[in-house]
């Protein structure tokens, strides 16, 4: 499918309808952060998942970038990005949307038996599915089927047609995790001094491992496909196996990816292929 031709004009016309919009660049992924603002210089919350305080005036931090601003999306600091931009994306969260991303026949397919009818805006390979209403972003919530909402983004690729309807549990119970049953604990596993909890629990010290692991992804200059792989596997054999890691640490692991070009379809499989190593 092809892009809007002018891009910026399209960010306006969302923007003016209250749709918050940022520039995609090639590979359909956000720019990444401007010097100042690279691993979290500019003293934002640690690497670009929430928006502010930083005040950067060009397009960084992905998805928390989108804005509803003429002024902003006209500026001098966005004016190169738009010359570089490939096509207009939108944080559907921050419009009060939900996206069901099917990517493909057979995700469309299921789709018709298992959702309501809403409106339908065709992609390159399949459909997106727009909703009333918003809910956590997730991926690979089933074979060929992403959510993006909140703290996510989604290519604009026209109006689409059909009614729009209000988000369903249907849609919602897709991205509830169904508890994995109870393992047997091996006499031999060590409890940690002091009878404490597992101290991968700590805050700071899950927090400063995925901070890291996001600075190792954002920093790699080649073999980035590798890059994620290696450190997606770093990070599930110290935190894969006591329940530390939640969707939102996995979600700041796949935008780091996606910022140097990863597709969410080759971090879902980077991540699978790690866990089926690890054996989790």
């Amino acid at each position: 499918m092809s892009e809007t031709p002018y891009p910026r004009h399209t960010a306006l016309s969302l923007a003016a309808s209250g749709v918050p919009v940022l520039p995609l660049r090639r590979g359909k992924v956000p720019f990444g952060n401007c010097p100042d603002c690279k691993n979290s210089g500019c003293g934002d919350r640690p690497n670009m998942k929430v928006p502010g305080p930083c005040r950067c005036l060009a397009p960084c931090h992905g998805w928390a970038a989108a804005t509803t601003e003429p002024a902003v999306i006209v500026s001098p600091q966005w004016a190169a990005a738009w010359r570089q931009a490939v096509c207009v994306a939108y944080h559907p969260g921050g419009a009060g949307l939900t996206v069901v991303d099917l990517d493909d026949a057979d995700a469309i397919a299921w789709a018709r038996t298992a959702l309501p009818a809403t409106r339908t805006v065709a992609t390159t390979r399949g459909e997106h599915w727009i909703y009333r209403g918003t809910m956590g972003s997730s991926n690979a919530v089933r074979p060929g089927v992403d959510i993006k909402s909140s703290m996510s983004y989604a290519r604009y690729l026209g109006p689409g047609t059909g009614q729009m309807v209000d988000l369903s549990d249907a849609v919602r119970a897709l991205a509830v995790k169904t508890p994995a049953p109870a393992r047997p604990v091996a006499s031999a596993v060590a409890v940690p001094v002091g009878g404490g909890g597992c101290p991968h629990r700590t805050p700071a010290y899950l927090e400063r491992g995925i901070a890291m692991a996001e600075q190792r992804i954002t920093e790699a200059r080649s073999a980035v496909h590798a890059t994620v792989y290696r450190t997606f596997l770093a990070v599930l054999s110290t935190h894969g196996r006591c329940a530390c890691l939640t969707d939102t640490h996995v979600a700041r692991l796949f935008t780091a990816a996606q910022s140097k070009g990863e597709t969410a379809r080759h971090c879902t499989d980077a991540w699978t292929n790690a866990r089926t190593t690890l054996g989790l």
